[in-house]
């Protein structure tokens, strides 16, 4: 007996010195590298008060991994084809227009020349498609069509019957000696059995998980997730914004489980955008590099709408989507109109949001009335009084869950693609985002939103003060999460 509690006496005081020397590894780590002092606070707070627990969360969750080196694949195929882009008088001259009646959009086009170091390209047609019904028809007719390439990349693709028409059309495609790629995320592939990735390799076609989380790379990557939502079809027409390929989205079957999104079909010269963040994301998950004019042909002009994609991840392109977020509400002088399904900005964003409806801004925000996530739903609540009380409009958007992401400010310009506005899409995803300076294309735009208001309820403060205690301190308690939400 005595031999016992000397030998727990041993282990104990092991893992307490263990214990010790991990949490002052956790100290050391976030104090070095973690850019918010709040995350930093919180990481060693949970790495020295729960034991062991702490530190492994932070190993797993709170440390950035990605090193994304310059993968320069198709980088000179883009910079040869934005050399040869050349802007005709007049439609410098449109530009000049637009930016008169809206000075705003000077600095939101300053500021995204910043983050992302690329142009505005004109010439762009964008063109809404509402839900999977009108997504995917377009989407696989777009892929019957390929003569030479075709990119896919999404976050999800299910096993089902919207993920076998993709399959098959895609399997169609490589048969007739297109080039195709799919890369799906890892965990967007394991939502449904069996695995797509698996079925597409052994139907002929080319395709990988992106970031396998399988032992012992679980560890290292399993918080870290490619929310994109990518299609190229030829190096020339594009597709991207909100909706995974799921039954869900094809509303016109009566689905069990419905979803509600917003996808764009995109033509012209930011459709190379859109493939070079494609390339790169191959090139890292695959280690295989596409170039040449099969992927980077010269593409013509499409449209009137002049575009920029807005490549947001872990690493080199950290934060660069909450920046773009601050400068259109810093730059908004009528009115901001904002759906997302998930609402849930950090500090900075709430303050962004409060100081343009100080200054007279109209903003609007629509969020599903029930979400599919329900700890995000309670912390949401837990939130709103943040914003409510400087006059920021939120409306409840009744089921079926709505998964758009939509932004438009001052009637000119929007912002479609994958991000939502929570901390994982601004903070931990891998997210794709297209801005787009036109009025008519924001006025198609602001009738979709116009819809949705329609049907939508504006929540009060007096709703919210409402709540019974209990909920009141659950939605509290949730908000704890939102880091890691």
């Amino acid at each position: 007996m005595i031999a016992t509690l000397a030998d727990l006496v041993v282990w104990g005081s092991a893992l307490a010195l263990l214990n010790i020397v991990l949490a002052a590894a956790v100290t050391v780590h976030a104090a070095m590298h973690k850019r918010d002092g709040r995350a930093v606070v919180a990481w060693i707070g949970l790495a020295w008060l729960t034991p062991l627990i702490g530190s492994l969360a932070y190993a797993i969750l709170g440390v950035n991994r990605i090193d994304r080196k310059a993968v320069a694949l198709a980088s000179e195929d883009t910079l040869r084809l934005q050399r040869q882009l050349w802007v005709p008088a007049s439609e410098r001259v449109q530009a000049e227009a637009l930016l008169e009646g809206v000075p705003g959009l000077r600095g939101v086009i300053s500021a995204g020349r910043w983050l992302t170091g690329i142009p505005v390209v004109p010439g762009n047609s964008v063109t809404p498609l509402i839900d999977g019904d009108e997504a995917y028809p377009a989407m696989i007719a777009a892929i019957d069509g390929a003569r030479e390439s075709v990119a896919l990349l999404s976050y999800i693709f299910d096993a089902d019957y919207a993920g076998q028409q993709f399959m098959d059309a895609l399997a169609r495609a490589s048969e007739r000696g297109v080039e195709v790629r799919v890369l799906v995320d890892d965990i967007g592939s394991k939502y449904s059995s069996p695995n797509m990735v698996k079925r597409l390799k052994k139907a002929g076609v080319k395709a990988a998980a992106f970031l396998p989380t399988h032992l012992p790379r679980i560890p290292t990557y399993a918080n870290l997730r490619n929310h994109r939502k990518i299609l190229v079809v030829d190096g020339e027409t594009g597709f991207t914004g909100g909706t995974n390929i799921r039954e869900g989205h094809l509303l016109q079957r009566n689905v069990k489980e419905p979803v509600q999104c917003v996808h764009f079909q995109l033509g012209g010269p930011v459709v190379a955008q859109l493939q070079r963040v494609f390339a790169g994301d191959w090139a890292f998950a695959t280690g295989e590099l596409i170039s040449g004019e099969t992927w980077f042909p010269e593409i013509a002009r499409a449209g009137e709408v002049w575009a920029r994609g807005i490549e947001h991840g872990p690493g080199l392109n950290f934060e660069k989507l909450l920046n773009m977020f601050s400068a259109a509400l810093a730059s908004a002088r009528k009115r901001v109109r904002i759906v997302t399904p998930y609402l849930l900005p950090d500090i900075s964003l709430i303050k962004a949001l409060n100081v343009t409806a100080m200054r007279g801004v109209e903003v609007e925000i629509l969020i599903p009335q029930k979400s599919n996530i329900r700890i995000v739903q309670w912390a949401t609540m837990g939130e709103l009084l943040q914003m409510l009380e400087f006059d920021v409009s939120v409306k409840l958007l009744p089921p079926p869950f709505d998964h758009t992401k939509l932004m438009v400010v001052d009637d000119a310009w929007s912002l479609i693609g994958s991000a939502n506005w929570d901390p994982r899409s601004l903070r931990l995803n891998f997210e794709f985002n297209v801005e787009c300076y036109d009025e008519n294309l924001a006025a198609q735009i602001n009738q979709i939103i116009d819809r949705k208001a329609a049907n939508a309820v504006p929540i009060t403060l007096e709703q919210l003060a409402a709540r019974s205690y209990p909920r009141k301190l659950r939605d509290g308690l949730a908000r704890l999460f939102k880091p890691y939400l």
